[in-house]
């Protein structure tokens, strides 16, 4: 099935929702109908609906790209409730920080113990690769949720937002916001996490490509917010007429909307962010941030447990899934846009 959804943003902004091509594996929940067909390899396979139940316990691992964010929490609901409805068991657990150093002794910890299947945010595309692979050959199914690797052929299924496709909407918001074109950047967090490399891909070829618009570069915030404040205060310094800023994650948007609030900067210089977490959604409602960019983390982890379950029962698995997002602004924060907001807790 497909359905695109119309999301109306303020001061004008109508962005579309990126629709959804489900193939027939996926359920027909909540949020199932925004898988997105923007990847032509994406939900390809031809399989049947997830069983009622699984045919056993299974023992599933849920390693989270960082404890305590709302998008990861979010994920965690998703998974704990499909896990629920079909009989398995889901531990989840995280490191404190986005850090290949601090989630690979996690994951190693959990492949040691032999679980009948990870679920996992690598936090970096290089550093992650051989330890899943391990993994895998330990005839764990890995199932990448969010974020990837180099070369994930070693994992069962992928299941990611259309991350490109969002880092354009982004640009695209930001266009209508200052028509007239003006300076822009990125507030990121590290190179080398697939997620926001996408993000930053989308804007940035969009950015170039509007010759009204000048694009500053990326700059990174380690995922701290403090950082992410500090480096777009100097940003503002030495560029004060910064008309637009895209912040890829939930955290380089705290930082972002700090700083600008802090220069009185709010009513010049636009920002569109990634992640629709509490503080973000605040900022939303007070004006700071114009438009979120709100993925489907609940579905992410919805569909990743229906994947690890399809493998182990030995069901068919659709190698790549694609979910899409939806544009929240401040004129449906109390309507459509609510049910895509993240969670704190489950």
């Amino acid at each position: 099935m497909k359905r695109s959804r119309l999301a109306t943003a303020t001061t004008g902004i109508v962005l579309v929702v990126i629709s959804a091509a489900c193939s027939s594996s996926k359920p027909t929940g909540p949020g199932a109908e925004n898988t997105a067909a923007a990847d032509p390899n994406a939900s390809a396979a031809t399989s049947v609906a997830p069983p009622a139940k699984a045919a056993k316990n299974y023992n599933l691992q849920f390693i989270q790209g960082v404890a305590g964010d709302q998008f990861y929490i979010t994920m965690q609901c998703g998974i704990q409730a499909e896990a629920a409805k079909l009989g398995v068991t889901v531990k989840t657990q995280g490191p404190q920080k986005f850090d290949p150093t601090l989630q690979k002794p996690i994951l190693d910890s959990v492949t040691a113990a032999k679980p009948d299947a990870i679920l996992i945010a690598p936090t970096d595309v290089t550093a992650m690769q051989t330890p899943l692979k391990v993994a895998a050959a330990a005839g764990i199914k890995v199932i990448l949720v969010d974020t990837t690797t180099e070369d994930p052929t070693y994992a069962t299924s992928a299941i990611a937002s259309d991350n490109v496709g969002g880092g354009k909407a982004a640009f695209d918001a930001i266009k209508q916001l200052n028509p007239d074109g003006g300076k822009v950047m990125v507030m990121s967090t590290d190179p080398g996490v697939s997620t926001v490399d996408q993000r930053i891909k989308g804007f940035e070829d969009a950015a170039k490509a509007d010759s009204k618009f000048t694009y500053l570069n990326v700059q990174y915030s380690h995922d701290d917010p403090a950082t992410a404040a500090n480096l777009m205060s100097s940003a503002l310094q030495k560029d004060p007429d910064i008309k637009g800023v895209f912040a890829a994650n939930l955290f380089a948007a705290e930082g972002v909307a700090t700083a600008v609030r802090q220069a009185q900067k709010t009513s010049t210089v636009k920002i569109v962010s990634f992640d629709a977490g509490p503080n973000q959604v605040k900022s939303l409602r007070d004006g700071t941030i114009q438009a979120l960019v709100a993925q489907e983390p609940g579905v992410i982890g919805q569909y990743g447990v229906d994947e690890a379950v399809a493998a182990l029962d030995g069901g068919t698995v659709t190698p790549k899934i694609q979910t899409g997002f939806t544009i929240i602004t401040k004129d449906n924060i109390d309507g459509d846009g609510a049910a895509a907001a993240y969670k704190s807790n489950c």
